[in-house]
C-alpha cells in the first residue's frame, strides 16, 4: 500500500511510518503534495548488527572532524538558500 504524508506530518509520526515501512507498505514524504522522499525498511540481506552500517553513515561525513557538513554555504546570514 502506499501511504503518503506530508514532511510536517512524518516528522510527528515518524515512529509510525517506520513501522509502516517495516511491513512493506511504501511510505512517500511529500513537500506542499509534491513527492521528496520515500522511506522504506533495510533489506532483508542487510545486516543490521555489523559496522556496515556504521561504515556507509560514515562516508557522508568529512574526513577532518573540524569540518561540519551543515551545508551553510548555501544559505545566507538569515538562513535562505543562497
Amino acid at each position: 500500500m502506499k501511504i503518503f504524508a506530508e514532511s510536517v506530518e512524518a516528522a510527528e509520526r515518524l515512529e509510525e511510518l517506520i513501522s509502516l515501512a517495516e511491513r512493506s507498505d511504501e511510505v512517500i514524504i511529500c513537500r506542499e503534495g509534491v513527492p521528496i522522499a520515500v522511506l522504506t525498511a533495510a533489506r532483508e540481506d542487510f545486516d543490521r548488527g555489523s559496522n556496515r552500517l556504521w561504515a556507509l553513515m560514515a562516508e557522508g561525513r568529512p574526513a577532518d572532524d573540524r569540518i561540519t557538513s551543515n551545508h551553510d554555504e548555501f544559505y545566507n546570514e538569515n538562513g535562505l538558500p543562497k
